[in-house]
């Protein structure tokens, strides 16, 4: 639920990267939950192996909207230099107030406006960094059971013997031959 609310503020934002890894990463959600219902370890492991890939992916969101190591909020690199859109959040955030200015002076750019946007609570990139701080800690829970559903997936496969069941001792009991008749020759 939480990465279906992220890609429809990420929609609504234009932010063309975190949907492609949103609609991926909901792919890899349903195909885990599909392992673990057929009890299919492969397709756990698959997403335990996803989880780390968003761990990172969210790693790097958080770096980007706190501009660490040269990155910019403000660049273009989430929206694939497509657009000038930023997070929805920006516009939209709590205690937020858009003032639109028409620049009708400025030719060719009639139906554009300048936004500015006050009186925000909680500035926009707190939120994208919160939103990305709990996917990460989801992924996290979400590694751990994947880790542990394998165990036990793995468990029971190699403890079953497919005769006898999960039983230390038997309840029937074949009588083996000596080795001896084993190797005589029989004759016609």
């Amino acid at each position: 639920l939480a990465a279906l609310e992220r890609q429809v503020f990420d929609f609504l934002g234009y932010q063309w990267a975190p949907i492609l890894a949103n609609f991926l990463h909901i792919i890899i959600v349903i195909l885990g939950l599909f392992g673990t219902i057929q009890y299919r370890p492969r397709y756990i492991v698959v997403y335990a192996i996803w989880t780390a890939i968003w761990v990172t992916w969210n790693i790097f969101i958080i770096c980007f909207y706190l501009e660490v190591g040269g990155l910019s909020k403000d660049s273009e690199l989430l929206t694939f230099n497509i657009s000038r859109h930023q997070s929805w959040w920006s516009e939209n955030g709590p205690g937020c107030v858009r003032k639109e200015a028409s620049m009708s002076g400025i030719k060719g750019l009639d139906t554009h406006s300048y936004i500015s946007v006050i009186g925000c609570t909680l500035e926009y990139r707190y939120i994208e960094v919160m939103h990305s701080s709990f996917q990460i800690l989801v992924a996290l829970v979400g590694f751990v059971y994947a880790c542990y559903v394998v165990s036990v997936f793995t468990e029971e496969e190699d403890s079953f013997d497919f005769i006898g069941g999960f039983d230390p001792f038997p309840l029937y009991h074949v009588n083996e031959k000596p080795t001896n008749l084993l190797f005589k020759q029989t004759y016609l």
